[in-house]
């Protein structure tokens, strides 16, 4: 088909029309790479800058963090105090306390409870001295058993039988279970104490002055009242060798400042009487 030279004039203006309305829409088509590059850049920028002046516009919607109030920080604290229980086993974050061992300046000092102020809690809060274990057995409704348990151990007892006041009960246990803890918060192993002289009967005390005269006549065990807890010797609570030893007890120094602490505070609470016995390797307590 042949094509006039007016006719093909008039297709090739059409042609040039019609790219001028696609390139004065679509002005990308004509741009080069580079030309497209500096073109998403200005846009971008145009944005930045309307978001900034919408920020600017409202400044309430992004409070500072020093115009929030005061309490914000601490309710938090307490809001993780709440979900970890109040716990002194942990921090008010969440982690894992960890305390330093104190201990006391002085044993002599801080445990100075003689014979003189014990016997008077153990003729208040005590029984009548019984005469034999047999007669211990006749007043299981004034006393209750002492055993050993996850909190203590017992001791073997040659000179002393397990039977104490429930009051003298409840203070031992509460030793025991206060000085586990403290283990924990201080990161060191499980250990228990060890009780190594309980109630004594009246044949008890007999026998024991025939060779010791030290001991006291009127001794505050005879009334139920009064213990004795170990603070050289600690049985541990993973390596516990049956049968059990005195050769493989534990002595550590930081368990008896940890003892000691538990001890005091009990004490300063006035519940109970403690003093440091020197040669016999013990705390003597009476409950208050």
């Amino acid at each position: 088909m042949k094509i006039s030279k007016n006719r093909y004039l008039q297709i090739f203006c059409l042609v040039v029309v019609a790219l001028g309305v696609v390139r004065a829409i679509f002005p990308s088509v004509a741009m080069t790479t580079e030309e497209k590059s500096q073109a998403a850049a200005a846009v971008e920028e145009e944005r930045a800058e309307m978001l900034a002046q919408e920020l600017v516009a409202t400044p309430e919607e992004t409070p500072k963090p020093e115009q929030r109030p005061m309490e914000t920080q601490p309710q938090k604290a307490v809001e993780r105090q709440e979900n970890t229980g109040g716990s002194r086993f942990f921090n008010a974050d969440g982690t894992v306390a960890r305390r330093r061992i104190l201990s006391v300046s002085s044993y002599t000092e801080a445990f100075p409870d003689a014979q003189d102020v014990q016997i008077a809690s153990a003729n208040k809060w005590g029984v009548t001295p019984v005469k034999n274990r047999s007669e211990a057995e006749n007043r299981k409704a004034e006393l209750v058993y002492v055993g050993s348990n996850p909190y203590f151990f017992v001791e073997p007892l040659t000179q002393s039988i397990p039977y104490l006041v429930p009051k003298a009960a409840v203070l031992l246990q509460d030793i025991g279970r206060n000085f586990i803890d403290s283990l924990q918060v201080k990161g060191l192993a499980s250990h228990k104490i060890i009780v190594t002289s309980v109630m004594r009967s009246q044949d008890d005390v007999e026998r024991l002055r025939r060779y010791n005269r030290n001991a006291t006549e009127n001794s505050c065990h005879m009334y139920g009242t009064t213990f004795d807890i170990a603070y050289n010797r600690y049985l541990s609570v993973e390596e516990t060798p049956p049968p059990y030893t005195k050769q493989a007890t534990v002595a550590d120094v930081r368990l008896k400042q940890i003892l000691s602490e538990v001890l005091r505070d009990l004490r300063r609470e006035g519940r109970c009487w403690v003093k440091y016995e020197v040669k016999q390797g013990c705390f003597h307590l009476t409950v208050r």
